[in-house]
């Protein structure tokens, strides 16, 4: 099981969570509440309710970089180009863009 904080605009917005059922992702309560809270994406509205997919869901695979520098982070990191999680964990947590990713450790839950 791999776990990452989804920050909007430097603000921990909700959790992504890949267990052998696939993906989740819900929202912090607490960011639901703020005055500024904004959608990640449009495919996840904001809401209470927790988002489940088979595969990693296509907002977050958007985040993962393409062509060559995809390539050079496979090399770098010794990825498995198809460990659609793993990459968004090594590559996306100083996205261009509002939204950034960063992992959970175990050893911090």
């Amino acid at each position: 099981m791999r776990r990452a904080v989804v920050y909007f605009r430097d603000l921990k917005a909700g959790e992504l969570l890949e267990d052998e059922n696939g993906y989740t992702f819900w929202y912090y309560p607490d960011y639901l509440k703020g005055e500024d809270a904004v959608a990640v994406s449009i495919t996840l509205p904001l809401s209470e309710t927790k988002y489940n997919s088979n595969v990693l869901f296509p907002f977050f695979d958007g985040l993962i970089p393409e062509g060559w520098l995809l390539d050079i982070s496979v090399k770098n990191w010794k990825l498995n180009p198809n460990d659609r999680m793993a990459l968004l964990l090594a590559c996306c947590r100083d996205c261009i863009g509002a939204v950034s990713v960063e992992e959970i450790k175990e050893e911090d839950l």
